[in-house]
């Protein structure tokens, strides 16, 4: 599920980011109380933001940090003032995604960072799949968000028609009209297409995607690339989600299960 990771030690701002994250969305906020746990968090959990108050978090405490996940934005949310002009210019060297100002912004927060998430960057990057995949109809293209909302849980056939209220037959057949690809190897495109971009961070390596997005093992991950993108883990990253979408366009949209 996307998830936001929240180093801000005031409730208040905390509160104003969950209360104001999309109706009915599957996000979820992290609360981390250190540099320390936000790390851990980074490398057990999909996290598609971090969201941080510089005025308490020294950027230079976190810079290790954003180097390594450069592809998760980093969003600032804090009272600025206007004397923190320095911070602020810190903040966009620093190539903070967004600033938010505490007691002006709380009521959007939540909605601004999900605009700016990398899962809003991956649903951009993937944003041709409708056309490409063929997938026109209705319940195709609920479906397809379904699954960029779930990339890191291992999802079912039969639970995607448990919540559409049909049976599995019925899904596997009417996913795949129209020359749409077949639905298991779209589940395993939208896995891969954000293992390609994960991988894009120097702080993961190919054992902490695998985990994080629930293959069994790196070997699986490795074998699930080479079927869905024709690559293997070490090409995904150059590739990102775009390419892999390619890729998987040109011939790999088929299985036999």
């Amino acid at each position: 599920m996307p998830a936001v990771a929240a180093l801000m030690p005031g409730a208040e701002a905390s509160l104003a980011l969950r209360r104001t994250l999309p109706a009915g969305s599957s996000w979820t906020v992290i609360g981390c109380r250190s540099a320390p746990q936000l790390a851990t968090t980074l490398t057990t959990r999909l996290v598609d933001a971090v969201v941080f108050a510089p005025t308490r978090t020294p950027l230079a405490e976190i810079a290790l940090l954003r180097s390594a996940f450069p592809e998760v934005p980093w969003i600032a949310f804090a009272p600025f003032r206007p004397d923190d002009g320095a911070l602020l210019l810190a903040c966009q060297s620093s190539e903070v995604a967004l600033v938010l100002v505490d007691g002006v912004d709380n009521a959007v927060a939540g909605d601004l960072v999900v605009r700016h998430s990398a899962a809003a960057h991956r649903r951009g990057a993937l944003a041709d799949a409708l056309r490409v995949l063929r997938l026109t109809e209705p319940l195709q293209r609920e479906v397809w968000h379904y699954l960029l909302d779930r990339v890191d849980q291992t999802v079912r056939t039969g639970e995607i028609a448990k919540t559409l209220g049909c049976s599995r037959e019925h899904l596997s057949r009417q996913f795949g009209a129209g020359g749409a690809p077949n639905l298991k190897r779209v589940i395993d495109l939208t896995r891969i297409a954000c293992a390609a971009s994960l991988l894009r961070n120097p702080g993961y390596d190919v054992a902490a995607v695998a985990r994080i997005l629930r293959f069994a093992t790196a070997s699986h991950l490795s074998a699930t690339a080479r079927r869905i993108a024709g690559v293997s883990t070490r090409g995904l990253a150059p590739l990102g989600p775009r390419g892999v979408l390619g890729n998987f366009a040109r011939g790999k949209t088929r299985s036999r299960d």
